[in-house]
């Protein structure tokens, strides 16, 4: 069943819903607009949208009755007049039952999207699908535009979208296809750097914590720089390293006892997400393992939690909230027909080294 919501905290949307049927059961229409000011229908909708001939002082009664009714002209009936409903959706593909709430990722990549699209004078809807829905949400909400998350090429999810014909921009989708639209990281750059930056520290079995590794997803890219990094160290790569797990502090949390029960010289790990991390530093916490004493921790984000746990994350960072500004960018130019702006953009990372991750010599020599 699809699901969608507005962007908003829980506090401010209660209260406008409070609002909202409040002024639902005694709205104000343009008929009361023209009854106070003695005019007709068609008069009211002329100085509304500047249309028409209306004398001067005609417009000021229809602005003063206006105002002391405090009505407000629906949006609604002049977007379907021009077909427009200044709303897009950001789509987010087989989502997990409480992955929204568990994952900050999505909040801050929101928060870019809608601080952009409120300047495009744009609303914004967050929807979860799952594998088998309709995308006729689409279609009867009358959806300007769609930002995608995640989606993975040549599935029937993107030929569904694709054959909407609807402006839409793909976002770590890495869909090979240079008509697309997307925003991207350079994910095997930040699996790469934050698995040297472990190697630089004297570790060299590192645990890889990650989420589902598929061919063509952002996990797997990140595994491919993890790679990259042990080869040109000279560290055999050893697949019994690589652990699959939940992407949610509750995956990190019981990944621990795996990774504390494992031995074998295990000195480090590197987790695909700072949540994931934070939840592994309290599991190993619990377990009696000190971080970074006897385990190394290298998150990937830069989440505001990553900062304030303790010890600090060391992590790779990606602006993440640039990356919702730029998919509004190139979303807006597909609205508005700008075929000048680039189709593809690859956004940076960079290692952010904090309390977490420790040379090995000093956890020998303690």
């Amino acid at each position: 069943m699809n699901f969608s919501f507005s962007v908003l905290f829980d506090e401010t949307f209660n209260l406008f819903f409070m609002r909202s049927s409040c002024m639902s059961r005694s709205r104000v229409t343009i008929k009361d607009v023209a009854k106070l000011a003695e005019v007709s229908i068609a008069t009211v909708s002329n100085v509304i949208n500047g249309t028409g001939r209306v004398s001067l002082d005609t417009q000021r009664k229809v602005e003063q009755a206006i105002g002391e009714l405090d009505f407000a002209p629906s949006a609604s009936a002049r977007n379907l007049k021009d077909k427009k409903s200044s709303l897009i959706a950001v789509i987010v593909p087989l989502l997990e039952k409480g992955r929204l709430q568990d994952n900050p990722f999505y909040w801050h990549l929101v928060r870019g999207i809608e601080e952009s699209a409120r300047d495009e004078k744009l609303h914004v809807i967050l929807v979860g699908i799952g594998p088998d829905e309709s995308f006729s949400f689409i279609r009867e909400q009358h959806l300007d535009g769609l930002i995608f998350v995640g989606a993975f090429e040549d599935t029937e999810v993107v030929e569904s979208v694709l054959r909407l014909n609807v402006p839409c921009v793909f976002m770590d989708s890495l869909i090979d296809n240079s008509d697309f639209y997307q925003v991207s990281l350079d994910d095997e750059l930040g699996g790469y750097i934050g698995t040297k930056h472990l190697l630089s520290l004297g570790h060299e079995r590192i645990v890889l914590l990650t989420g589902l590794l598929k061919k063509d997803g952002v996990n797997y890219c990140r595994w491919q720089g993890y790679r990259r990094a042990l080869e040109e160290a000279g560290v055999p790569y050893r697949p019994e390293l690589v652990y699959e797990e939940p992407t949610s502090s509750l995956g990190g949390y019981r990944a621990a006892s795996r990774i504390g029960a494992k031995g074998g010289g295990v000195t480090a790990v590197f987790a695909l997400s700072d949540m994931v991390a934070i939840g592994l530093i309290k599991g190993l916490h619990d377990l009696g393992i000190q971080v970074p004493r006897d385990m190394s921790i290298v998150g990937f984000d830069d989440d505001e939690r990553a900062r304030y746990c303790i010890p600090a994350l060391t992590t790779v960072r990606q602006d993440i909230v640039q990356k919702g500004r730029t998919a509004v960018r190139l979303l807006t130019a597909q609205i508005e027909r700008d075929h000048s702006v680039e189709r593809q953009v690859t956004l940076g990372v960079e290692l952010v080294p904090r309390q977490s991750t420790a040379p090995l010599a000093a956890r020998v020599k303690d």
